[in-house]
């Protein structure tokens, strides 16, 4: 039905290079990734048709670049299918952690409601997208994870619970 366009290592790469800066071009990707232009301006058109970048407005010329999309997300129908693949992939998890090597059987998920302001969930969301940084380039750079490293779902929801009634 829907692929996860963020869960595609050269995409998530992209997203991840856009985070860091205002705008990049193919040829940005392929100087700091390595690889040709022609892959990433591929996995760029796919992004943007998704809406999670767009080109940058008022430029022109071969080099084309883009930020990552300032007008509507994504489908809701896409977000809510990511969080059902999540929910179930936690689901497999728990009803299988008993098979797992000893290291391995706990997890660390844990919730927790916190009273903030717009702005101070915004930098929430942002400290932890920095911490995950830190770890993200090992799904592109397999030379770079420890040995005993292994794939961790890391899933954040910050939402503001309302009372709109």
């Amino acid at each position: 039905m829907f692929a996860n366009m963020e869960n595609h290592p050269v995409r998530e790469a992209l997203l991840e290079l856009l985070r860091e800066r205002a705008e990049l071009t193919s040829t940005d990707a392929a100087r700091e990734l390595g690889g040709n232009t022609g892959l990433y301006s591929f996995h760029l058109r796919k992004l943007a048709e998704q809406g999670l970048v767009e080109d940058v407005p008022g430029t022109t010329g071969r080099a084309r670049p883009w930020r990552l999309a300032t007008g509507p997300k994504p489908s809701s129908e896409l977000g809510e299918l990511n969080r059902r693949l999540e929910d179930e992939s936690y689901r497999r998890w728990r009803d299988s952690r008993a098979q797992a090597p000893a290291e391995w059987r706990d997890d660390e998920a844990f919730s927790e409601v916190v009273y903030l302001t717009p702005e101070e969930m915004a930098a929430m969301g942002d400290a932890i997208r920095s911490v995950i940084t830190l770890f993200r380039h090992r799904e592109t750079q397999p030379a770079a994870r420890p040995s005993d490293a292994a794939p961790v779902a890391v899933v954040a929801r910050l939402f503001p619970m309302l009372d709109l009634d």
